[in-house]
């Protein structure tokens, strides 16, 4: 089976559970990552076209379309229509159903026309990705000229100390969590495995080059545990 169908069967299943698995997880540290990602890199451009891909219950969408001038619109897609099930009811409980469009859609082959988008944004799913480099590629190209990407990415801290308190959590304690309340220890289990084998920052940096992203950055958040990066399509 592709990896994307794994990503999204395992999705599907725990999608019941994501949203209250992840913020005690994080200690809804992630929800202070979305904000600073949107309020430094996405308000001051007031994008009206935004692409939030991969975007799972919707968490990003959401606080995107509650910041954003009223005439901004987010388009959101992602793999696993459970996960979008859950969204769709977040959504209409937050009353802003006009700003924000939901679909199923694969980010490495999108039914976008070129040059549709003025943001591109993506929170803690590029490395579930089958292929990295064709969903960059794939961004670009329905990106605007001067467009920009935003990716949000958990990784492993470099300083040791942390890394090591770090492994504990994420190796030994996350799963057992994740197994007790959503009843599936797998996917909580594939979730260090996958951040452990992403790339480090100065290699995914230069892959978005590669892939024809411009005004590549990178900031690190929470002592490393969060990245935050951002490109431009420059032609």
């Amino acid at each position: 089976m592709p990896k994307r169908e794994k990503v999204r069967e395992m999705f599907d299943g725990i999608a019941g559970s994501y949203d209250k698995l992840n913020h005690i997880m994080s200690l809804d540290i992630d929800k202070c990552w979305r904000r600073r990602a949107i309020r430094k890199f996405i308000t001051p451009d007031r994008p009206q076209n935004i692409l939030d891909l991969a975007c799972g219950t919707g968490d990003f969408s959401i606080a995107t379309a509650r910041i954003m001038h009223p005439d901004s619109h987010v388009t959101a897609i992602d793999l696993s229509p459970g996960m979008l099930d859950i969204m769709r009811r977040k959504v209409a409980q937050s009353r802003i159903e006009d700003r924000i469009s939901i679909g199923t859609g694969d980010g490495e082959k999108m039914d976008f026309q070129d040059r549709t988008f003025d943001v591109v944004t993506i929170a803690f799913g590029i490395r579930n990705f089958e292929n990295r480099e064709a969903g960059l590629r794939e961004i670009r190209r329905v990106l605007k000229d001067g467009g920009k990407i935003v990716i949000l990415e958990l990784s492993e801290p470099e300083n040791p100390v942390v890394r090591w308190i770090y492994n504990i959590y994420f190796t030994g304690i996350m799963p057992v969590i994740g197994r007790k309340i959503s009843g599936n220890g797998k996917a909580y289990s594939y979730l260090p495995a996958s951040v452990s084998v992403f790339p480090r920052k100065e290699k995914w940096m230069q892959t978005m080059k590669e892939c024809g992203f411009a005004s590549v950055t990178h900031k690190s958040l929470s002592l490393g545990i969060c990245r935050l990066y951002t490109g431009e399509r420059q032609d």
